[in-house]
């Protein structure tokens, strides 16, 4: 198991730019998989980008392609989504997960495929 921890949340404007991070616990983070999920008011938790455990791999939602990144430094035990030209419809708590990669290479989507979840990070965007 691995403890997850999110940071760097907050209150912007349409257009602007945030950085979220999510550091991990123990000494096998190199060995997990990482995604970030994000639940609005009143809507089911939903995919947005995934990475592989070595960071070759990286896949994300169709609404955020383009606009986030997602990467990750091993040796810091953290990942990241960076956020550019934030729209009012990403306002959301934003959740990193962890699962034991299968192999180095996948990048896992589903919700269900984690195991390991933080406490998340609220993310409020204003028009």
């Amino acid at each position: 198991q691995v403890q997850l921890i999110e940071s760097g949340g907050g209150l912007v404007q349409a257009g602007d730019s945030l950085r979220l991070s999510c550091a991990a616990s123990g000494r096998t983070f190199s060995s997990y998989a990482m995604g970030w999920f994000r639940q609005a008011p009143g809507k089911e938790r939903e995919f947005v980008a995934a990475v592989s455990s070595r960071g070759g791999t990286t896949t994300y939602a169709d609404p955020v392609k383009g606009r986030f990144t997602i990467s990750r430094d091993n040796a810091k035990n953290t990942g990241y989504l960076q956020m550019n030209s934030l729209k009012p419809e990403d306002t959301a708590v934003y959740y990193c997960a962890a699962v034991v990669a299968a192999y180095s290479g996948r990048a896992y989507t589903r919700r269900e495929s984690y195991n390991n979840w933080g406490q998340g990070t609220q993310v409020t965007v204003s028009s």
